[in-house]
């Protein structure tokens, strides 16, 4: 028995010891992986540049403080830029469009469209839906729907375009025109610059300076290359700021509705703080997050288009007058393109034209980056030409669509719509009344909403992805930004726009934030452009030299 109970006791220490020997083990893996967590942790904060990453940080809060403190001295000081700007420099503006646009036709139909953006052989991640779908997203699609119904207002009554004659017609066609082939071939030409970037010389550094280094060379990593970095920075910043205050007061008239009791600053602001949460949550869930988000907003997009089309009672007049104004377009594109104003009398150019070539230019450091990276085993005529016929093609659609039905009412005195918008000088109730006429009206209002709110959520984790990406010193291709820097930049792309609403900046004032930023911007623009044909012209004679 003492036998037996003395093996007992031996095997109960030997089982203790094993016990106490695997909780060492575990606590010293676990202080391993603890370990292992940090030196990754000092590791990415290494990679993190904090130049790049602070300075547009604390500028954005300086600029937040004087909108908040000094509302109307930082408008006036803005307007008095943009008009110096938009007056002295329009053949700057309009040149850089037209220069861009054929520029873009050349890449496309010359040999550099052959370039694979990637190894030779390698397949579209994407579909043609999917990846045009987060092209035409990570735009300015919030903005698109909201212009597409009003746009025609704005024009109609300028002088300028009373001047030419039916003016309903110059009207459609000037929407067109202005969200047409020029302002998208500012995206294109980058998106293949960057791409080519990215996916066959497979740079690390994921910034728009990095794409300049075929002209700059060493200037890259120096004051040159850092400074261009900060400049696009900034310009993406003030794009942001613009987007978000042009769309989110419509958003919040469709929601006073709903919430009466809510003021509509009140609602703008929970608009931003809703859109903020949404996008950030796509964009920890990554590229699928992305593309699942973009993919439902098209669908969103056109479910609206097709109802408004179909039940709005305006279809045949939709087709005829839209097929007349886009025909009207084509034949005076050179003028339209042109057109300066030389002698001062309408400034429709800069109230106009300038305005939106600026505007998408500030948008072209993080869209065109974003198309650019999911472009990946696409020739470069393919992401150019698909980027017209997705890109443009739904651009065109929204403003035939939904403008015609909103000019159908007024030509047809099925609603007094100028007389409202004379009124009420408010573009934001005019569309609200215009929603109204059609059946089912609060149906429309809530799948208008639903989808600009998406719109949002897809332009914005896209701008996020990409000032992330530029807060590394390196990122190798197809890593993605760590989570912390992405939820940084996600709430600092809210701030400014927070500031403009509560600044209560008139349309004017948003417009010189895009006009004052696009101007330096358009200088870069040609650098990474001419740095993309030197560097894709040495990589085609590489390829000959190998075969």
């Amino acid at each position: 028995m003492e036998v037996k109970e003395d093996m007992e006791v031996k095997e109960d220490m030997e089982v203790k010891k094993e016990m106490e020997v695997k909780k060492e083990m575990e606590v010293k893996k676990e202080m391993e992986g603890k370990e292992d967590m940090d030196v990754k942790e000092t590791e990415n904060r290494k990679r993190i540049d904090y130049g790049i990453t602070g300075i547009p940080f604390f500028a954005i809060l300086l600029l937040c403080f004087f909108f908040f403190i000094y509302p109307e001295n930082s408008n006036r000081i803005l307007s008095g830029i943009r008009n110096f700007l938009g007056t002295e420099f329009a053949v700057y503006y309009l040149g850089l469009g037209a220069f861009v646009f054929l520029l873009s036709l050349y890449i496309a139909f010359s040999s550099y469209g052959d370039i694979v953006l990637g190894k030779p052989d390698e397949k579209p991640k994407y579909s043609f839906f999917t990846w045009g779908s987060m092209m035409f997203t990570a735009g300015l699609a919030a903005d698109i729907l909201f212009y597409s119904f009003c746009e025609w207002i704005s024009y109609v009554r300028e002088p300028y375009v009373e001047s030419l004659g039916r003016r309903e017609e110059w009207a459609t066609a000037y929407s067109l025109f202005h969200w047409g082939p020029i302002p998208w071939s500012f995206y294109l030409v980058l998106a293949s610059a960057f791409g080519f970037m990215l996916h066959v010389r497979k740079r690390s550094k994921q910034r728009y300076s990095e794409a300049c280094r075929a002209i700059l060379k060493e200037k890259t990593d120096g004051v040159l290359g850092k400074g261009i970095d900060i400049l696009a920075i900034f310009a993406l910043l003030a794009g942001t700021a613009t987007t978000f205050s042009v769309a989110t007061p419509l958003m919040a008239e469709i929601m006073q509705k709903i919430f009466p009791a809510l003021s509509v600053r009140e609602l703008t602001l929970l608009i931003l703080i809703v859109t903020c949460a949404l996008y950030t949550f796509s964009l920890l869930k990554g590229m699928m997050g992305i593309a699942l988000l973009a993919k439902a907003c098209t669908w969103l997009f056109y479910a609206l288009l097709a109802y408004i089309f179909f039940f709005g009672g305006s279809g045949q007049f939709i087709l005829k007058h839209g097929f007349l104004a886009l025909g009207k377009m084509i034949e005076h594109f050179p003028t339209m393109a042109s057109y300066t104003d030389p002698m001062g009398e309408n400034h429709f150019p800069e109230n106009w034209t300038i305005f939106y070539w600026a505007y998408w230019m500030v948008w072209c450091v993080a869209s065109p980056f974003f198309i650019g990276s999911i472009s990946k085993g696409r020739t470069i005529r393919q992401t150019i030409l698909g980027g017209y016929i997705f890109g443009v093609g739904s651009t065109f659609v929204s403003f035939l669509v939904l403008g015609n039905y909103t000019l159908s009412l007024e030509l047809f005195h099925r609603l007094p719509v100028l007389a409202i918008y004379e009124k009420t000088q408010s573009l934001y109730e005019t569309v609200v009344r215009c929603l109204e006429t059609l059946p089912f009206a609060p149906f429309v209002l809530v799948l208008l909403l639903l989808g600009m709110f998406a719109f949002y959520a897809t332009s914005f984790d896209s701008i996020a992805l990409v000032a992330s990406q530029y807060s590394y010193k390196s990122l190798s291709e197809g890593e993605e930004p760590g989570k912390k820097v992405q939820g940084f930049w996600a709430i600092l792309l809210i701030l400014l726009p927070i500031a403009l609403v509560f600044s209560e900046s008139s349309m004017v004032n948003l417009q010189s934030v895009s006009i004052i930023a696009a101007f330096p911007i358009g200088f870069v623009i040609l650098l990474i452009s001419f740095s993309f044909l030197k560097d894709a012209k040495k990589y085609m004679k590489e390829e000959k030299g190998r075969d």
